[in-house]
């Protein structure tokens, strides 16, 4: 630790305490842009003029789209993205020092991404208590989560912060034979609704339990989500290349990855 900067530190306490970090967005531009494509391809789908107001058309969604066109919108927006050439360094580029500091610089960032659209009231996008890990996630990862509204209450995701977390990984034999929501409830006064507005991004280790509820506020929330490692940290089931690809390799990394020893040198035929 004595070789970081005092804004590096507070930012590693700070994530080592809570196990998150909410910050402003480093790249606004590239988060409009972002935000912007989103839009347009949801005004497109829906038959709609581009509004003039992203952030009131994006929140009120619901009053357009029915829910059983969600999941059609949903997966029209990764596709737009996914083949957008300028979209994996625009989201990078919001988070990109705090992602240094926090996991290194020499980054693997996954290939997919997650993205989600919760209507008020809506059943059908939750996402019960539980750890990324458990499903065979690297515990090297970290998510980068950036909300294209306003995330609040319900309208957000919550977590078990680190502290809060260990304690019930604990007990969780205690509840061997319990439903995941007995669990939830019973952990309930722990939970943590994340407060987080549009133009702000969130990063935080899937090592410890997080997920959603039913979003009883007025407005929508639609959010991406997209995991970062350090290159050489260990892999779980999703690889190197298959789920993550380098984003990051470093010159000297580069030139080491491709040095061979001369022939018959020390050994070597």
């Amino acid at each position: 630790m004595a070789f970081l900067t005092e804004e590096e530190k507070r930012l590693s306490d700070e994530f080592a305490r809570t196990g998150y970090i909410i910050a402003p967005s480093e790249d606004r531009t590239a988060l409009d842009r972002i935000r912007h494509a989103v839009a347009e391809t949801a005004a497109t789908f829906l038959g709609l003029a581009m509004p003039n107001d992203e952030a009131t058309f994006l929140d009120e969604i619901g009053v357009q789209l029915q829910a059983d066109r969600l999941n059609g919108l949903r997966l029209r927006v990764i596709e737009v993205l996914t083949s957008a050439p300028w979209f994996r360094e625009a989201y990078f580029a919001t988070a990109r020092k705090l992602l240094e500091t926090l996991v290194g610089n020499e980054l693997a960032m996954q290939r997919g991404m997650g993205f989600a659209i919760q209507l008020p009231g809506d059943e059908s996008s939750l996402l019960p208590l539980h750890s990324d890990v458990w499903s065979e996630d690297s515990p090297f990862e970290v998510v980068l989560w950036i909300p294209l509204v306003d995330c609040f209450r319900s309208k957000s995701m919550f977590v078990l912060p680190l502290e809060s977390d260990a304690r019930w990984r604990d007990r969780m034999h205690e509840f061997s034979h319990a439903s995941v929501e007995e669990f939830t409830k019973a952990a309930e006064g722990d939970l943590r609704f994340l407060d987080v507005p549009y133009g702000h991004v969130l990063v935080f280790t899937h090592t410890m339990m997080h997920g959603n509820r039913i979003n009883r506020e007025t407005t929508a929330r639609w959010s991406f989500n997209i995991r970062f490692k350090g290159l050489f940290t260990p892999y779980s089931d999703k690889q190197l290349g298959d789920f993550f690809e380098p984003i990051t390799l470093r010159t000297a990394t580069r030139i080491g990855m491709r040095y061979r020893l001369p022939s018959g040198f020390n050994g070597h035929t």
